[in-house]
């Protein structure tokens, strides 16, 4: 297996493999051109986001800046909306549905160091895919751990760390993050 195909399954992988090494390369000149776009150029940002994005629905906006590990790795539905500087470490996949709402300084997180700290010195790592239902709400300053499901129809309150899956139809909140009740 090469060290992406190991990533892609959730096995430790070298994520300084040269061939992860230059497509993150890319990612970082396609960010570069993207966050430079002038924000009212919304036809540029549409096409520079398409070619960073794995898959990309209808009528979506992420606002700028954006950071990405290799942005092929995440996947959105229609009706996204994505504020400003957020972080999508998606080394493993991030797939998120439509009509998802995420507020300012979100960071959603799919990698995990090793926890042997021979592995760890070597800058071994595993990837743990993120998913996200339709019609979420994430508010601002939240933190996605690895390997976490959101439910559809979800709000995530400011500032939490979802550490576990959240049922469809919650509202959860704080550090870590927990369902205080279901949504209607």
């Amino acid at each position: 297996m090469t060290e992406k195909e190991k990533s892609h399954a959730g096995l430790l992988y070298q994520p300084n493999d040269p061939e992860l090494s230059a497509d993150r390369d890319l990612t970082v000149k396609k960010l570069y051109e993207y966050n430079h776009i002038h924000p009212l150029d919304r036809e540029a940002r549409q096409a520079a986001i398409r070619n960073i994005f794995g898959k990309v629905g209808e009528n979506c906006t992420v606002e700028q800046p954006l950071f990405c590990t290799y942005g092929y790795n995440t996947t959105v539905g229609d009706h996204f909306f994505l504020n400003v500087n957020c972080k999508l470490m998606d080394s493993g996949k991030i797939t998120i549905g439509s009509h998802v709402f995420i507020a300012p300084n979100v960071c959603i997180i799919t990698e995990e160091h090793a926890m042997d700290v021979e592995q760890r010195l070597a800058g071994l790592e595993y990837t743990h895919p993120v998913n996200i239902g339709d019609n979420v709400w994430i508010c601002a300053g939240v933190i996605v751990l690895p390997g976490v499901t959101i439910g559809a129809n979800s709000v995530i309150g400011a500032g939490s760390v979802v550490t576990r899956d959240i049922p469809p139809d919650s509202l959860a909140v704080g550090n870590p993050c927990r369902v205080i009740r279901s949504l209607p």
